[in-house]
């Protein structure tokens, strides 16, 4: 993985370049594959535990609040000062929260493990995504969705491997992806390497500077737009993920692995829409994306809860396919707002998409227990109406200007 100071499209560094960003791909696969296993045996937990909807949601929480609040601090901190190896360690991070979760014997070392398994993702995440845009050669859209569809499909592997593995061999095999970890930081070495030798070159050649074109006001309430329209992205997300499978079996009377095969499609169909988010959004600007994904698939999240299982599985893969393009475009976006700030804006826009997850899986769990799944799935179905606030968001071409 070596580079040259030439960036034109054919160079030895453009070639690099997509092998930095398919090697962060791969990482991030593994990376969300882990932590994807958590939610995928909440059904196993339950019953070997005897847990409540609430004890769920509150483990979910943990997990997620875990990675929600370390990620802008650690995106902050390696915005001033670059740390080329911090990456493996996350990776170990959550690795130590795979085997104990495969060992545990009490909820409260679940809860720890939940907690482990986040803090390798608040690491992992601020400084992959800089890498990605690092590696991008201008293409920030292209760039990110590389990036994400590794973990997307990551997190739709999850629901596949407890279905064919954990179910099957118990809590304990899931030691067994302790391997992936490991491959894992082997890979994220090599990039840190990279990026070393990269953050060294770019000292030596500065490049133009850029600056936010909007006042301060603007940047700030373009930002918690966006925020907005990731807490509803996110929160209907972890509805799906954490009880997708509940409403399932609770509705049609699934069997448990029939359940996480259809939370695999959906899952698997958000990993497609990711991958086809971010080139759509570098050709058509990233507000015509954000517009499309949230507000489009209001009718289908309207319609879920109400239709036959065969419907809702379709419907499910539109919702998937549709939403999931969102998070790219709205990456960059933000990114352009403020310039400078790669390391900031991307452990902010991750944890605090974790952060909602959590809290709105963590409630959820107790509106299910008090009134039922299917009402979490009907409230749920409104969140991307909360789309219609993209009207608001300033054109592209006025977010950035060269600096004087």
């Amino acid at each position: 993985m070596t580079t040259t100071a030439d960036s034109r499209p054919g160079t030895d560094e453009t070639r690099t370049a997509y092998a930095i960003l398919f090697a962060l791909c791969a990482c991030h696969l593994l990376n969300d594959t882990i932590q994807s296993l958590l939610p995928a045996i909440y059904p196993l937990l339950r019953e070997n535990y005897a847990l409540t909807f609430t004890q769920i949601g509150a483990m979910h929480f943990a997990f997620q609040a875990t990675a929600s609040l370390l990620q802008p601090m650690v995106g902050l901190y390696t915005d001033h000062r670059p740390s080329f190896r911090l990456l493996p360690l996350g990776m170990a991070a959550s690795l130590s929260g795979l085997l104990l979760l495969a060992g545990a014997h009490s909820y409260a070392m679940l809860v720890l493990a939940a907690m482990l398994v986040g803090l390798g993702s608040s690491i992992f995440h601020p400084d992959a995504s800089r890498y990605a845009r690092a590696a991008s050669g201008g293409r920030y859209g292209f760039a990110q969705s590389v990036f994400q569809v590794g973990g997307n499909a990551g997190t739709a592997l999850g629901p596949l491997l407890a279905a064919f593995i954990v179910l099957p061999f118990g809590q304990s095999s899931i030691a067994w992806f302790s391997v992936l970890a490991f491959i894992g930081m082997a890979l994220l070495w090599r990039v840190g390497s990279w990026a070393r030798a990269q953050h060294l070159a770019a000292r030596a050649r500065p490049a133009p500077v850029r600056v936010s074109a909007l006042p301060p006001g603007g940047v700030r309430a373009a930002l918690a737009i966006l925020l907005l329209l990731i807490f509803s992205k996110h929160v209907y997300v972890a509805s799906m993920v954490s009880y997708y499978t509940f409403f399932l079996i609770d509705e049609f009377g699934v069997s448990v692995r029939t359940a996480q095969l259809l939370l695999f499609l959906f899952l698997f169909a958000m990993a497609i829409g990711t991958y086809i988010g971010g080139p759509i959004g570098d050709r058509v600007g990233r507000k015509a994306v954000i517009w499309v994904s949230i507000l489009g698939v209001l009718p289908f999240t309207l319609a879920l809860p109400h239709v036959p299982l065969g419907v809702a599985a379709v419907l499910s893969v539109l919702i998937g396919l549709i939403l999931a393009s969102a998070f790219s475009a709205i990456i960059v976006y933000a990114q352009a707002l403020v310039p400078g700030r790669v390391g900031l804006i991307s452990g902010l826009f991750f944890g605090f998409a974790f952060g909602v997850a959590g809290v709105g899986a963590a409630l959820l769990g107790m509106l299910a227990d008090w009134q039922g799944i299917g009402f979490v799935f009907q409230l749920c179905a409104f969140l991307p109406a909360i789309g219609l606030l993209t009207v608001f968001l300033p054109d592209e071409g006025r977010l950035t200007r060269l600096a004087n």
